[in-house]
């Protein structure tokens, strides 16, 4: 049985430190974690509350830059006893600073120093530090391949010698990167949940509860097949698979072009398809996989991702959806969206800014995390 209210004690006094990086999804976090705590302070007597309601739980923080590009953090009040949460962007390409006199868009890199900044500037005076990351900083270099650097594990570690006690990401390329920090918390959460019932409110036509014959989930790669096969599960749904067949004698902006995707699965013809994947970086595989699936005589296609970057430029996707081969793409804000992109017939945004208080809500009252991992049921019942 879950403990009463007036029994729950917070490990520390809770405190948010935002990144210019986040600010949006911070402050619609904060505006969660709000009325949270002022709903349970409601239903417990004044003389078991054991911390007071606050207007906001974000600590003022600012990234000072000097004029030659060189940065560092400055926390506006205390934060002594805290139980400190660092939430940042990495993928956010919106931010700028000065530099020689030249504005600079900052890159991952720049955002993570940026982090190791504000944690710098605690100095071992909080209670606990917890970083959340959406979009894990390096996860496409997770595994080494010849002479390689490891980036992603070698950027844990650097979390982890810095005090940080835990690290929170969402569809890490590659959940095995946690090995590299074996004595530190690492949890990998998932947006299938959100994604499912944005699919369910905005598509009428496409009904999730009933016609589980008449819809296919496919995975553009075998990387994504765990993921594919998760939603193909909940859904009742047949599953599909696409297997990239690369040049492994050329490298072309970093990796090994693709020549052809092979599809392997089911009948396609008729159905309504949903293509499941971590992110769409250029979104040359999705378009080439959308294509072939209408060759294939296949219904509607919708495109699930977390993390949408379209690094060249939307006007192919804006193509695709006027010639009909893309219905719609459904991707998460945990990290930056365009403008130009929300107002695209053609983009659904889901918002995790409600999962994301509750889980800072729950570490906070040191409780479990593990059924914000898995949320099987959750899924059943909107079903």
């Amino acid at each position: 049985m879950e403990e009463d209210n007036f029994k729950k004690i917070p490990f520390g006094q809770l405190g948010i430190i935002v990144h210019e990086s986040c600010k949006e999804l911070g402050k619609k976090i904060d505006k969660y974690l709000v009325q949270k705590r002022k709903d349970m302070l409601a239903e417990c007597s004044e003389e078991y509350q054991v911390e007071k309601l606050q207007e906001s739980y974000i600590i003022e923080s600012e990234i000072i830059r000097f004029s030659n590009g060189e940065g560092k953090g400055h926390l506006k009040e205390t934060i002594r006893g805290k139980d400190i949460f660092v939430i940042a962007d990495v993928g956010n390409y919106s931010v700028t600073y000065n530099m020689f006199g030249q504005e600079n868009r900052m890159s991952p890199d720049d955002h993570f120093q940026d982090i190791k900044r504000l944690i710098s500037a605690i100095a071992g005076k909080a209670r606990r530090i917890h970083v959340i990351m959406p979009l894990l900083y390096e996860s496409r270099q997770d595994k080494r391949n010849s002479r390689e650097s490891l980036d992603c594990a070698m950027a844990l570690q650097e979390l982890e010698n810095l005090g940080v006690e835990n690290i929170f990401t969402f569809d890490a390329h590659e959940p095995r990167v946690q090995n590299a920090i074996p004595q530190t918390g690492f949890e990998s959460l998932h947006s299938t949940y959100q994604i499912i019932k944005a699919l369910k409110r905005v598509e009428e036509d496409l009904n999730l509860d009933l016609d589980k014959d008449k819809l296919m989930v496919i995975s553009p790669d075998t990387g994504a097949m765990n993921r594919a096969i998760y939603y193909a599960g909940v859904l009742g749904s047949d599953v599909g698979l696409f297997y990239k067949r690369r040049d492994y004698k050329k490298i072309v902006n970093g990796q090994n072009p693709i020549v052809q995707h092979e599809y392997m699965g089911a009948e396609v013809a008729g159905k309504d398809v949903l293509i499941v994947d971590d992110m769409i970086a250029s979104g040359g595989s999705v378009f080439d996989i959308s294509k072939e699936l209408k060759k294939k005589n296949a219904r509607n296609i919708f495109v699930a991702v977390s993390f949408t970057f379209f690094t060249n430029g939307i006007e192919k996707m804006d193509e695709y959806y006027k010639k009909g081969y893309i219905q719609k793409l459904f991707s998460t804000n945990l990290t930056y969206i365009p403008q130009k992109f929300k107002d695209s017939d053609w983009f659904e945004e889901v918002d995790m800014s409600k999962l994301i208080a509750h889980l800072i809500d729950t570490v906070n009252y040191d409780e479990s995390v593990s059924p914000l991992l898995d949320a099987t049921d959750k899924i059943k019942g909107i079903l």
